[in-house]
């Protein structure tokens, strides 16, 4: 029989795996990217987001593919990383750390995006196959609707549920529930939106951040 956990040793690297996620995840490459570019500050512009679909507003494709990019592997190589060093909790507690990380980053005052492609990130860190299914939803989601926000909100919520009951992958499946429900709260004023018809579509212009102040992020990663 196993000995049981000894806590007293084992939180350090809890703590340490938590850390280096969000450390990882705190890196913010719209903000980044866009001033390499001469873009100047991405919150400056549109909904203020550091996301892909504020980045997009700038007109560079380019950038933005590379944001999306960029949010999203920092989350699947934090949980690659820890995973392959001390296994799949450990891993679990890294991914939870990089999606706090993009949520709450300590460099921009803890206002980052929003965890679309974070999550995503992680999910095909930890589990591909139903990374392949919400990025499917997501994608049916968006040419249907065309609303990213939506898409990420059905994708993110059928994940949990998913893991659950298709995969029995219930630690998981508890981990990304945790996730969906901080993604949601940060998509509040998005479901507003939606429910009130005002929602910006994909592929929508915006004005400077500082003359609309209530514009739509559109679901920005």
């Amino acid at each position: 029989m196993p000995d049981p956990i000894s806590w007293e040793f084992a939180w350090p690297y809890y703590l340490a795996a938590l850390a280096f996620g969000y450390l990882l995840g705190s890196i913010p490459f719209g903000l980044i990217f866009t001033r390499m570019a001469g873009l100047g500050d991405i919150r400056s512009i549109g909904s203020g987001n550091i996301g892909t679909t504020n980045v997009l507003r700038t007109g560079k494709k380019s950038l933005a593919a590379a944001t999306l990019l960029g949010d999203a592997l920092k989350g699947t190589v934090a949980v690659l990383i820890v995973g392959a060093a001390y296994g799949q909790e450990m891993a679990l507690v890294a991914g939870f750390g990089a999606f706090l990380g993009h949520l709450y980053p300590v460099w921009l005052k803890f206002k980052g995006g929003k965890g679309v492609a974070t999550f995503l990130g992680i999910l095909l860190g930890l589990y591909w196959p139903m990374f392949v299914l919400a990025a499917l939803i997501w994608i049916g989601m968006a040419v249907v609707f065309r609303y990213s926000s939506l898409s990420a909100l059905t994708a993110s919520l059928a994940t949990p549920i998913l893991l659950f009951l298709v995969f029995n992958q219930v630690q998981m499946a508890e981990m990304f529930l945790i996730l969906t429900l901080l993604l949601w709260i940060k998509h509040h004023e998005n479901i507003g939106r939606l429910l009130r018809g005002e929602e910006s579509k994909i592929g929508s212009k915006s004005k400077p951040a500082a003359d609309t102040p209530s514009e739509s992020d559109g679901g920005g990663t």
